[in-house]
């Protein structure tokens, strides 16, 4: 006798993985193959899953943040155990003091043995270790149980203040079959994972009420501002208040840096002097001086109001009192004071008003003759001069900006014209986020990206321009080369090694994109730069131009020289 009956069809940990992240529309990951996750990123690859393969963990977990910054989905970061997780970790520790959502998955070893500590192969209880660096950590264990999983990673990582999400994925788990229908059934799609969150009518009216009262008004936007996506509603509350407004660095281009009311040209000026401060998505964190001090110092300091509109209703009174909180969702919170302005609304006063232009423009005089020169070797402004131009030229192309002076001196010099086109180093001030955040940007948007890298921060990921080699990315990577951290001037009183700060003299970075097929050119001179960036822009190509900077110019620690212990201590 022969047994007809067919076997159910089953399905394994490696599918359901795979299903319930397409399940959700996540069709990208970013990670690093080994044990015991290498099957894992093949069968994504071979369900038509995107898998971008990095050199670095880290570079992987940051390119996974930018692109659930950029995209309000989280980003996933897919790593091997022990040492991959902990590379991935500051990743995922980064995307979570940014707000952006971002999920790490890591293989890891079997409880069993790692609660025994049995000595696995890169044993580590790692869940232990991610959960208080990440806003939520999970672990997987039985196949039935991947779907709810992931669901909840999703749903925690964009809900409320996003964040960083780690799920631990044992590595029997890829290997356990179940029945393919009960997996099926086991998978969840994320209904509604950042719903909306209305403000309260009455604490919209305080907000009204507070505003009102204002003679030296300022909306400050944060990056917070721009990751919600209500660019329409932001800038009807902007030009309709007719407030002056201050876009922090990530915020630039939620409204042209050219819009008559930015008043980034007299930063200094408006924070001093601003008697109510109305931020959207933005933290008075150590970037704002923490609400007080010198920064905020001026006529109004011991009266100045604070409005803040933010998801977190814990955000409010951080630092200093907060007048008016709204709490809600940053696109429904503006919708509502628009609403409640109405038509009739006051503007500020001239006085205030012209103040600021006045000032602007002065400023902005000032920085025309500083860039106009064009020195030999170039200088910090002469080449960002150039950069200046074509992002101009090329309001599309995303900007990477990381580095000491080199990303002190773009935040001000380089305009940005429309939202979410600029990608820096955040709360935290990381370097080493310029190759991932560059990747992602690419891959997500399709997009020309302009890497504006200091030659010490290009040092922490430099090596993934193979990665962007091989992708065939359209990034061209600008490394400011002035031979060392700061500058390449520093010396060794007593001889022998080079100074902590210095560099190799004359290094040509270029070549390094020239080992893996890409373009590398050597700009010893603003034509040379603006040459070799507008064909880079033309072809899409890889390109990683070498821009020879004077190497005594620079600042310690750029514009944080106070935060230096040795500095302060001398003042």
């Amino acid at each position: 006798m022969t047994n007809d009956t067919q076997a159910p069809a089953t399905t394994d940990g490696f599918h359901l993985v795979i299903e319930a992240l397409k399940l959700n529309g996540i069709d990208t990951v970013y990670g690093l193959p080994g044990i015991p996750i290498t099957d894992l990123s093949r069968k994504m690859q071979a369900e038509g899953m995107r898998f971008i393969a990095f050199r670095h963990e880290q570079n992987a977990g940051n390119a996974a943040a930018a692109a659930g910054f950029l995209t309000q989905k989280p980003g996933i970061c897919l790593t091997v155990s022990a040492p991959g997780f902990l590379n991935g970790l500051t990743a995922l520790t980064n995307a979570t003091t940014n707000c952006f959502p971002m999920i790490l998955i890591s293989g890891s070893s079997e409880r069993e043995i790692v609660d025994l500590q049995q000595g696995d192969y890169e044993e580590m209880d790692q869940l232990a270790i991610a959960k208080p660096l990440c806003k939520a950590a999970f672990r997987v264990l039985h196949a039935e149980d991947i779907g709810v999983g992931i669901a909840r990673a999703i749903r925690a990582a964009v809900s409320g203040r996003p964040g960083g999400v780690y799920l631990d994925f044992p590595a029997k788990l890829f290997g356990q079959v179940m029945d393919a229908a009960a997996g099926q059934r086991s998978l969840i799609k994320v209904v509604d994972a950042a719903p909306r969150q209305i403000p309260a009518p009455d604490a919209v009216q305080r907000a009204l009420d507070v505003l009102k009262g204002a003679k030296r008004p300022l909306i400050l936007l944060g990056k917070g501002a721009a990751y919600a996506q209500a660019d329409d509603a932001i800038r009807t509350f902007v030009e309709s208040s007719g407030i002056p407004y201050l876009p922090m660095s990530m915020a630039k281009g939620l409204l042209p840096d050219t819009h008559a009311q930015s008043a980034a040209a007299t930063r200094s000026y408006v924070l001093a002097e601003a008697d109510v401060v109305v931020l959207v998505g933005a933290r008075l964190n150590w970037l704002l001086s923490h609400g007080k001090g010198k920064t905020w110092g001026g006529a109004n300091a011991a009266n100045r109001k604070f409005i803040q509109i933010d998801i977190s209703p814990t955000e409010a009174d951080s630092n200093v009192p907060i007048a008016a909180p709204l709490v809600g969702d940053i696109g429904s919170c503006v919708a509502a004071l628009v609403a409640g302005m109405g038509p009739n609304w006051a503007r500020p006063p001239a006085e205030w008003t012209g103040a600021i232009a006045e000032r602007k423009d002065k400023n902005l005089s000032k920085m025309a003759e500083t860039l106009a020169k064009d020195p030999s070797p170039m200088s910090f402004h002469s080449a960002l001069r150039v950069i200046r131009d074509v992002v101009k030229a090329n309001p599309e192309a995303i900007v990477v900006n990381e580095g000491a002076n080199t990303l002190d001196f773009a935040r001000s010099i380089v305009d940005m014209y429309l939202p979410r086109k600029r990608l820096d180093v955040g709360t935290w001030g990381i370097m080493g986020i310029g190759m991932g955040f560059s990747v992602a940007a690419a891959v997500t948007t399709g997009k020309q990206v302009i890497a504006i890298e200091g030659d010490s921060a290009f040092g922490f990921s430099g090596m993934e321009v193979e990665t962007i080699c091989r992708y065939k990315l359209p990034v061209c990577v600008i490394v400011f080369n002035n031979n060392g951290v700061y500058k390449g001037t520093d010396v060794n009183p007593r001889g022998g090694d080079m100074a902590p700060t210095q560099f190799v003299k004359a290094a040509r970075y270029d070549k390094l994109m020239e080992a893996f097929g890409g373009v590398g050119v050597n700009a010893t001179t603003s034509a040379e730069l603006d040459r070799a960036l507008k064909e880079a822009v033309a072809s899409g190509r890889p390109t990683l131009i070498n821009a020879v900077i004077d190497e005594s110019a620079g600042t310690e620690s750029g514009r944080i020289t106070s935060l230096n212990p040795q500095t302060a201590a001398k003042k």
